[in-house]
């Protein structure tokens, strides 16, 4: 990819660079310079269905279920490689995390979902969880959930539930069934991420068995080492890590361009400009910055994991961290280069406007909110943070 992608002591090489995937990341770039995955609002089935044969959807599957069993760090270079091609993309493919979600679901429910094979795309809309009564046969679920990303090339679609005994509601669970079972409704009208397909999902009367259900958060019911990693901070760095990609594809759009660019104005080019220099060193020094605080935060938990050691608190509140500060950063530098642009960088045809509108909406997400600064700060200090940090 650049420069930023070489393999390092720490870090493993992506495990897809082959040349099949490269030249899937070639396409999705040029497709999503053409405008087509914004312009419909989803990524097309197509390229999911290559996400498949590649193996992003298999990447974290258990080897007994026919996975690929890969660790925390290597999947995250999987989607910001997919990112540098195009945020949208990466963030679909962010969801390949999805067995750290479902290995909370009994083993025998596992057994069915991987029956046919690893490759299987889920995608789920958790708020608001909607009370679902108990009947027979399981637990009867209505509602609308927004936010649903990727679920028009889901085969496997999740929703947030209350179960509720009178007037009790028991913990928030997720409940799963077949795409076949929901509607989906295109309310998805953003600024950025626009080839998500972030849509609302409808279910009407769906009895779900309740061993298709589960604690959102609960334990896992798996043994491999992935499934002892911190689950909310997982989910945080597989969207996080989607701005780093957008953040790097930023900067070596501005360098292509830059090189003998004649100003109107009879001015150096952008290249030779002093002022350009700097801010083009300041930004690829902070997105470096950023980039190796992320991965050397997986790569401590990770080793504490396979040492047999639990993820320590500390360990916890740096993999939030540096998550939240990596899609600040990664903003940061879309806008940068896009001001170094000038004018080019302003038309909705330039990616450098998709890239800033993209970074910015990541920064939006609940998981990168500002209350991260705030826990992390009271950890520092030996404090406690508000429940459902860690």
């Amino acid at each position: 990819m650049t420069a930023l992608s070489a393999p390092s002591p720490q870090r493993p090489v992506s495990i897809k660079a082959g040349a099949d995937f490269q030249q899937l990341l070639s396409e999705i770039r040029e497709r999503a310079r053409a405008g087509e995955f914004d312009e419909q609002k989803f990524i097309s089935q197509d390229v999911i269905e290559r996400f498949r044969q590649q193996g992003i959807y298999r990447a974290l599957v258990p080897k007994r279920f026919g996975g690929n069993e890969c660790s925390p760090a290597e999947f995250c270079q999987l989607i910001e490689d997919i990112s540098h091609a195009d945020g949208s993309a990466g963030w679909v493919a962010s969801f390949g995390m999805s067995p750290v979600y479902l290995s909370a679901l009994p083993v025998p429910t596992l057994e069915k979902i991987y029956a046919d094979g690893p490759d299987v795309v889920f995608a789920g809309g958790i708020f608001p969880p909607q009370p679902a009564a108990f009947v027979d046969g399981g637990l009867q679920v209505n509602g609308r959930w927004k936010f649903s990303s990727g679920c028009m090339g889901a085969s496997l679609i999740g929703v947030g539930i209350a179960p509720k005994n009178g007037d009790m509601l028991g913990l928030p669970r997720l409940a799963v069934m077949p795409r076949e079972q929901v509607r989906i409704e295109a309310t998805w009208d953003v600024v950025g991420l626009v080839g998500t397909g972030s849509h609302d999902v409808v279910v009407e009367d769906v009895v779900v068995p309740q061993e298709w259900t589960f604690v959102r958060g609960g334990p896992s019911n798996l043994t491999e080492p992935l499934f002892r990693y911190p689950s909310l901070s997982f989910a945080t760095q597989v969207l996080s890590v989607v701005s780093l990609g957008i953040a790097r594809a930023a900067l070596d759009e501005l360098s292509g361009m830059a090189s003998g660019r004649i100003s109107v104005t009879g001015a150096p080019s952008l290249s030779d400009r002093p002022l350009a220099q700097v801010e083009m060193a300041k930004a690829e020094a902070a997105l470096r910055s950023a980039r190796a605080l992320f991965y050397e935060s997986i790569d401590c938990a990770w080793d504490s994991i396979l040492a047999g050691e639990p993820v320590s608190v500390e360990q916890t509140n740096l993999l939030r961290l540096s998550s939240t500060h990596a899609t600040r950063v990664a903003a940061e530098v879309a806008r940068t280069a896009q001001m170094l642009s000038g004018m080019s960088g302003v038309y909705r045809s330039s990616p450098l406007s998709r890239f800033v509108n993209d970074t910015q909406v990541i920064t939006q997400h609940a998981f990168m909110g500002d209350m991260t600064y705030q826990n992390a700060g009271a950890i520092f200090f030996g404090n406690k943070p508000l429940p459902g940090y860690l």
